[in-house]
């Protein structure tokens, strides 16, 4: 492990691999190839729309790219992992929806993915105004090392007169007008009026009770993370929402709680002024093993409880108030956790979830989850979750963090097939809600589907299909007229993709549905059967140092599918090298390794000021490996490598 960057090459310098993809995007129709981009720094980012860990990148690329707009070129490499995020029209929508200010090659085949030995979501690349790569990284984080590494490239190709400054080929494409713009979440309000979290156009809807017109809107359309007055308020891709009951909104003085995705944030909304204010979060997001996730202290790693607006969050995706332990239930996607946030005294903490992504049921201190994006109470208190990179149906009990799967099987397991919970498959769903018979609506996003989980069976059913990424379920009783008559109940969905609401009907027979059960595919490593050296690398960033003032700062876990795979050498401890043993007997499965390094701006060797910024690197990978007679015994990785 390196600890400061070297000024110059010790190695032969190593050509970029050409780009090579189905189609290009943001380019205004025009094909691009790495001549092209000859005399720009270019960056290229590895992403699937799926990861959150790739959306936060999107975000950290932002300040980047704005600064750099002359000399650096971005290049979102879209490098698909469920079967949905393949096609053309999936591509499309989420350059759309997320915003993506740069050009984009469509790699549905990884082509290019290999070129570069990518081996996670997301991966990040730098190639230098000649065309050599002179960086890679994997994880978040990386933008203060980034921007150090972009200047020094600047500098060193003005010199040299091989920088060519000046507009880039991104084409800005047409934004539609639509009165909603990817919805994302939508409640009914004690009024009868419905609130929906128009994530798109960073702001939220009121619609009247029949979801046909616009009340008003809270929220100036523009991204951002201001308190105040309903118009001039701005929220950064909005997501969950819930009112609170009437007696305890009249005692904190606000009736709905917000998850402000992108601001790592929960803010609260005053329904008869239209007043927002920030809750819980600081607007920065909470890294994975960091010391200061903690406004002005250092809090011990994995559990953390204290004022809401003084502890980071990390992309709050849904809320939902729990009637039995009186607080807000958050579903914290960024980091694969439940927290549990207290309207009374403001204060939020650590529910469940040890930050691991991937399905393990348990207890609060055990339990896996992963990227829970859709949380419904059940009629005995429990909540109903959805966690979409799993695609799987799970139930919490809110008062331990006790977790149970009722339908799902792992992090590269997915589908559209019906019929026993086991065999069950479901394709990334955002959304869940109980149904009056006490069975479980699922908004399937990837598959366009409603399907069923029924407790009384153990089975799955499709009620709807042909609907464009349904993203949440709200469940409409209409109300018996003076003869004691009523419709039938019926679902409202966020159709996102369409930026609408929709209302599917719940129909009598429900289908069902087998296009079989799938697992991502990506090029199996070929690894040998004796014992496997793993080891991570990671340089320290010019201006950094390793921060060793509370021990190691790196760590690593390791585990696998099977879990019987690996017989010795799993699990997590300090340190960047691992030497694992494999179960002769098992032939082919994934590692799944996790590397966290920090560090804080200082000179190596020197001491770290004592209001330095600090910085945190992380990365999971799960990569595909097949044991092979004469297979490498060692497994080289780079959380970040210059």
């Amino acid at each position: 492990m390196s600890t400061e960057t070297p000024s110059t090459p010790t190695a032969p310098r190593l050509r970029a691999p050409e780009l090579t993809g189905r189609r290009w995007l943001n380019t205004g129709g025009t094909d691009l190839s790495l001549a092209d981009l000859r005399g720009k720094v270019v960056l290229l980012d590895f992403w699937t729309f799926c990861c959150i860990n790739c959306l936060h990148v999107l975000d950290e690329l932002r300040p980047i790219e704005e600064k750099y707009k002359d000399e650096l070129v971005i290049i979102g490499v879209h490098s698909p992992k469920f079967e949905f995020e393949r096609t053309v029209e999936a591509v499309d929508k989420a350059v759309e929806r997320y915003q993506v200010e740069h050009i984009v090659l469509d790699d549905p085949d990884l082509v290019t993915w290999q070129a570069y030995t990518a081996r996670a979501w997301p991966t990040l690349a730098v190639i230098d105004p000649e065309g050599y790569l002179v960086a890679s990284m994997s994880g978040e984080g990386h933008s203060a090392g980034l921007a150090s590494l972009i200047e020094d490239l600047i500098t060193e190709h003005e010199a040299k007169g091989t920088l060519h400054k000046g507009d880039g080929p991104y084409v800005p494409p047409a934004a539609p007008e639509t009165e909603l713009f990817y919805p994302g979440k939508l409640t009914r309000l004690r009024s009868g009026n419905l609130l929906v979290a128009d994530s798109g156009h960073h702001s939220i809807v009121e619609f009247d009770p029949s979801g046909a017109e616009i009340v008003r809107r809270i929220g100036a359309k523009e991204r951002g993370f201001v308190d105040g007055e309903g118009a001039s308020a701005r929220f950064s891709e909005p997501g969950g929402l819930v009112e609170l009951p009437a007696d305890l909104a009249a005692e904190v003085g606000y009736d709905v709680v917000v998850a402000d995705t992108v601001n790592h944030a929960l803010r609260g909304i005053t329904l008869a002024t239209g007043e927002v204010r920030t809750l819980a979060g600081t607007g920065e997001q909470f890294m994975v093993g960091a010391i200061d996730n903690v406004v002005g202290t250092h809090a011990e790693l994995g559990r953390y409880d204290g004022p809401g607006t003084q502890i980071k969050l990390s992309s709050p995706w849904d809320v939902e108030y729990v009637e039995a332990i009186g607080e807000v239930l958050v579903a914290m996607a960024g980091n694969h956790t439940l927290w549990s946030f207290d309207p009374k005294d403001g204060t939020i903490r650590h529910l469940s979830g040890t930050m691991n992504e991937g399905l393990v049921d348990g207890d609060a201190e055990t339990a896996w989850f992963a990227q829970t994006s859709g949380l419904s109470t059940a009629s005995d208190g429990r909540i109903w979750t959805a966690d979409s990179e799993t695609s799987s149906l799970r139930r919490l009990d809110p008062a331990t963090g006790a977790v149970e799967t009722l339908v799902g099987t792992g992090l590269f397991d997915f589908g559209f097939r019906d019929g026993a919970a086991a065999e069950a498959r479901f394709q990334h769903p955002l959304g869940v809600a109980e149904l009056p018979d006490g069975s479980v609506a699922i908004a399937d996003t990837y598959n366009g589907a409603i399907r069923r989980w029924d407790p009384q069976t153990n089975e799955v059913s499709t009620l709807a299909r042909g609907l464009a990424e349904p993203s949440d379920i709200l469940v409409v009783t209409p109300e018996a007229d003076a003869d004691g008559n009523a419709a039938a109940p019926h679902l409202l969905v966020a159709e996102s993709a369409a930026h609408q609401l929709t209302a599917v009907s719940i129909p009598k027979e429900a289908q069902q549905v087998d296009e079989g059960a799938k697992q991502t595919t990506r090029p199996a490593t070929e690894l040998g059967r004796g014992p496997l050296d793993i080891a991570v690398s990671f340089t320290v960033p010019k201006g950094q140092k390793l921060d060793d003032r509370w021990g190691d700062p790196t760590y690593l876990q390791v585990s696998s599918t099977p879990k019987e795979l690996i017989v010795s050498g799993a699990g997590g401890e300090e340190g960047m090298t691992r030497r694992i043993e494999f179960d002769p007997a098992i032939t082919e499965g994934v590692l799944h390794i996790t590397a966290r390094a920090a560090s804080c701006d200082g000179e190596p060797g020197g001491e770290i000021p004592l209001h330095a910024a600090c910085h945190l690197y992380q990365q999971d990978w799960g990569i595909p490996v097949k044991l092979v007679d004469g297979g490498e015994n060692v497994l080289d990785l780079d959380l970040r490598g210059v």
